[in-house]
């Protein structure tokens, strides 16, 4: 038996419900366009997934389903699921609506709530206990929710809803293969890290379609919905362990549809349908980067962005990810449409909107080089971004000057290098908020995740900016990540910043400061917080997972350093500005790891080390 299935992905933003109905209805009229028969939309779509607590409220599961309602009267001769809240009595669960032919099925509800990473679902939903249903009363409509099979153009089928499909051996796909479906549909709202869709292709739609001997269609959102996730707007079919079709990921186009004839009974007649995504890790970064870019400022009503640019890896990514924003988004969706939603004037190429988009400024001191000067406006020149360069060498004398009256002493390098640091990055910050005030546009946040683990970060100055879209990456990354773009990317500007050891340039130029002075090498910085954050290991246990690599009396004293300044550092954390997740950990307290500003700072545990081998 063959028949047109698919499935299709939504931008969403939180509660706004003209924007997620018309995507939703859009996406509903593009696949009965195509014959699609059977349509999987993704997890919580008419919601959008990052409602956070008013999924706790109300009002808000009602107003979803009043907007159910709306979309079902676009659901003529075809079989759509919907993702919504589901509130019966005091208890809200999460939910995917079956509409066939405009008349509702059933709601099915997912039974595995993620609650690790970045994710919190208990807190507003509560598990469907397997093989169990009920029927609730919505107007004149009784309508049968909980695990429930469904039949249409004589294919039975089933939900595994996100998280469903990853727990191996409890997934509910083992029941539904048990009560003979002969398809399972996965709405999903999983978010995006660096390899994870190869995982999520192997281990949920092919694994999982070989052991349930069934079609599998897997439907993720897309877009950065509401300011830290990205959706990659994953689409997946999958039959009997073969991989059959795979939408191209990170569109910035509203909605988009992917189906296939399938073969029920000759999966070797099934059409596979070819697929130019491209998973290679330095990549992916680029598309979800641009992504989650270009959702932030259009969603945000912003005009463009503002970057203190140093010259430096950290700041130089973020102008690179901006102008491929610009690059990607003018290239999918022509030049007329991404002016319109940049709300900027028509440009003749995508070059002559990075100037529009994305001002640059160097702000420099008597510590500052002329290598970094050089770098940033080598780059600024290269991708024709806004360039302005100024000293505020006056500015941090003021200051100074001041306290120094106050205190009755002067300050030295010797007695008061934090406060002389501090204050430079600090006096940058009031002038590079004025400009991003003046142009309405998002400051960008710079820090990078190993600055984040340690710290290593000037509060109200460096870490100044309403947006951080690197704050998820290690230093390490960024480094190779822009020796790569150099060359794949076809950026010849970072040829001067890729030449430069990573600095702050705080400190005298004579002292010939680097960051991997100030801190540990960046190698080992990255091991330990892979360690100590991701596996969430004791000191001691850092020390045993590590000492074969490296001197154990040096390790010992970059574990010291490392437990004490993330611990002493947390409340940093807690005030840097929203950041894109964009590996498999961070340390935004606001999504991935959560920690006590106040603590002990594992003495007890770092004394055990002195004893250790």
């Amino acid at each position: 038996m063959k028949l047109k299935i698919g499935g299709a992905t939504v931008n969403q933003i939180p509660f706004d419900w003209s924007n997620n109905a018309r995507n939703i209805i859009d996406a509903i009229r593009e696949a009965r366009s195509q014959g699609i028969k059977i349509l999987c939309l993704p997890e919580l779509c008419i919601t959008g997934y990052g409602c956070e607590d008013l999924f706790l409220s109300e009002w808000l599961p009602e107003r979803a389903w009043d907007e159910l309602l709306h979309i079902r009267e676009f659901c003529e001769d075809i079989t759509v699921s919907v993702g919504l809240p589901v509130r019966i009595g005091n208890i809200v669960y999460n939910g995917a609506c079956v509409i066939s032919n405009k008349k509702i099925q059933g709601i099915t509800l997912k039974q595995f709530l993620a609650r690790d990473g970045v994710h919190y679902e208990p807190r507003w939903f509560d598990p469907w206990i397997a093989g169990t249903s009920v029927e609730i009363v919505r107007g004149r409509e009784t309508i049968q929710v909980g695990d429930i099979i469904y039949e249409a153009e004589g294919i039975r089928f089933g939900f595994e809803i996100c998280e469903d499909g990853w727990r191996n051996e409890d997934r509910p796909g083992h029941r539904l293969f048990k009560l003979g479906v002969d398809l399972i549909l996965n709405p999903s709202a999983s978010h995006f890290a660096m390899v994870k869709s190869l995982l999520r292709e192997k281990q949920v739609v092919i694994d999982g379609s070989l052991l349930f001997e069934c079609v599998y269609v897997f439907a993720n959102l897309l877009g950065n919905e509401a300011g830290r996730m990205i959706y990659d707007g994953d689409i997946i079919i999958g039959q009997n362990g073969q991989l059959v079709a795979v939408n191209d990921r990170f569109s910035f186009r509203a909605f988009n549809v992917l189906g296939t004839e399938v073969d029920f009974k000759d999966p070797s007649q099934t059409r596979i349908v070819a697929s130019s995504d491209n998973k290679e890790q330095n990549e992916e970064l680029a598309e979800a980067i641009s992504l989650g870019l270009f959702d932030y400022v259009r969603k945000s009503n912003a005009n463009g962005f503002v970057l203190s640019l140093s010259g430096g890896a950290d700041s130089s990514m973020c102008a690179i990810a901006v102008t491929e924003m610009i690059r990607r988004a003018w290239k999918e969706l022509g030049g007329d449409q991404f002016c319109r939603i940049m709300r900027i004037p028509d440009c003749d190429t995508w070059r002559s909107a990075v100037r529009l988009l994305l001002s640059c400024a160097y702000q420099g001191t008597e510590n500052s080089s002329a290598t970094t000067f050089d770098a940033a406006k080598y780059l600024a020149d290269s991708i024709q971004a806004e360039f302005h360069h100024w000293k505020i060498d006056s500015e941090v004398a003021a200051y100074t000057s001041k306290i120094e009256k106050a205190i009755g002493r002067k300050l030295t390098w010797e007695t008061d290098d934090i406060a002389l640091q501090n204050i430079q990055a600090r006096t940058r910050s009031p002038i590079i908020w004025m400009l991003a005030n003046v142009k309405r546009a998002v400051l960008i946040t710079t820090s990078n995740r190993s600055e984040g683990d340690l710290g290593y970060a000037t509060m109200d100055g460096d870490t100044s900016g309403s947006f951080a879209p690197i704050a998820g990456l290690s230093k390490p990354f960024i480094i190779q990540w822009l020796r790569w773009a150099e060359k794949a990317l076809d950026q010849p500007g970072l040829s001067l910043v890729n030449n430069l050891q990573p600095t702050a340039e705080l400190r005298p130029l004579a002292s010939q400061q680097t960051d991997e002075m100030d801190l540990m090498p960046y190698a080992i910085l990255v091991e330990i917080e892979r360690q100590a954050i991701f596996h969430r290991r004791s000191p001691l246990q850092v020390l045993g997972a590590l000492k074969t690599k490296y001197d154990p009396v040096a390790l010992k004293t970059y574990i010291r350093k490392f437990f004490r300044l993330w611990s002493a550092n947390q409340w940093k954390r807690e005030r840097f500005a929203p950041s894109l997740h964009l590996d498999d950990l961070n340390v935004d307290p606001r999504s991935w790891c959560r920690f006590p500003i106040l603590s002990s700072g594992f003495l007890e545990e770092l004394d055990l080390l002195d004893d250790a081998g």
